[in-house]
């Protein structure tokens, strides 16, 4: 069984980690959260920074508690797409210096290969096929799983992510940042059934609406106007951010359930997979498995540290390409913008 370190970057999280197989020996995460809560979001200059100070602390961490040297290391592994450009290149640096240094093979890794690959660490059972459901701040997509690197893209959002709308809503309201677990507590004391808030759904030529793609622009808009309206109708009155918060994420989880369960139903998957930050949001949670018991359909969400960004699930993807023959040039680049079906332009025999 191969012993994957891995290196992840790509946002403003510095994380390394080292697996075994599927077997999580170290995973260590630098936040970079309330560094960027003063600002409302996340600065790339200010990412890259901290991923320099953080990274060289943070390898010495995950070797130390992984109780591994050197010599047990079979492959080395950074994320190089998608993400912030400065980041990026930040960890694949380390990693392709590191790989030189100790001679050994290198892996680049795509982001959102990682987020599926994380339910791999819950379930170190689980084989392909399934649907994933990836939802976190920058990408919402629904992907059928065939294989390692086998992905099909069959839904997508037309603009914002789901975790970018928790956030631009949490803006709105005043909550701070990260909106997506501040939106989620309240939602928990608030009315669902408030507010009638849009589902976000996309038409397509000829009529009716796209089975699987979503828009969340539209709900985020309809969040403002109800807020503006609120105050307008009762100037003197506290805003009812409970019930709003909890409206607006019962429009986000219905729409992102109803277009899981229709991919696994119309594909004939029985499972779902679950990955990326908004994997940790409470309601969907509930409401996924809630709606996929009566029909048998298997729902499988990460452990809460594995939902958010992580090297864990970076060498776990890499430790299944490494054991299938595949490598990476040192030549690899960056790359901000890839897609998940371009995945095996990151490796030759």
């Amino acid at each position: 069984m191969a012993i994957a370190l891995a290196i992840e970057t790509s946002c403003d999280e510095t994380a390394v980690a080292i697996v075994k197989n599927r077997e999580v020996l170290s995973s260590v995460v630098a936040s970079q959260m309330d560094i960027h809560a003063e600002y409302g979001g996340v600065v790339p200059e200010v990412a890259s920074r901290h991923h320099v100070e953080a990274i060289n602390p943070a390898i010495a961490q995950a070797l130390t508690e992984a109780q591994v040297n050197w010599d047990h290391i079979d492959v080395v592994s950074a994320t190089c797409a998608p993400g912030l450009m400065g980041a990026l290149l930040t960890g694949l640096t380390a990693a392709k210096t590191l790989a030189m240094v100790h001679g050994k093979p290198f892996l680049g890794t795509h982001h959102l290969e990682g987020h599926i690959y994380a339910s791999y660490l819950t379930d170190p059972q689980l084989q392909p096929p399934f649907v994933c459901l990836l939802v976190s701040g920058g990408h919402t997509s629904l992907i059928a799983v065939r294989g390692c690197g086998d992905y099909e893209l069959v839904g997508q959002t037309r603009d914002d992510a789901a975790g970018e709308a928790f956030d631009k809503v949490a803006r709105l309201l005043a909550l701070g940042y990260p909106g997506g677990p501040i939106i989620d507590k309240l939602a928990a004391t608030g009315n669902p059934k408030a507010f009638r808030l849009p589902e976000g759904r996309v038409s397509v030529p000829g009529g009716g609406f796209h089975p699987y793609d979503t828009s969340f622009s539209g709900l985020k808009t309809a969040v403002r106007y109800l807020i503006e309206r609120l105050q307008k109708e009762q100037p003197d009155a506290p805003l009812p951010v409970e019930d709003i918060a909890a409206s607006f994420q019962e429009a986000v989880v219905k729409a992102l359930v109803k277009r899981a369960i229709a991919a696994s139903q119309n594909l004939n998957i029985p499972t779902v997979v679950v990955g990326g930050g908004v994997a940790a949001n409470s309601g969907l949670r509930a409401g996924l498995a809630a709606a996929a018991e009566p029909l048998e359909i298997r729902v499988i969400f990460p452990p809460m540290k594995f939902c958010t960004d992580n090297a864990a699930m970076i060498a776990c993807a890499a430790s299944e390409h490494f054991a299938a023959g595949r490598r990476s040039p040192l030549t690899l680049k960056a790359n901000s913008r890839m897609g998940i079906t371009q995945v095996m332009e990151l490796y030759k025999p």
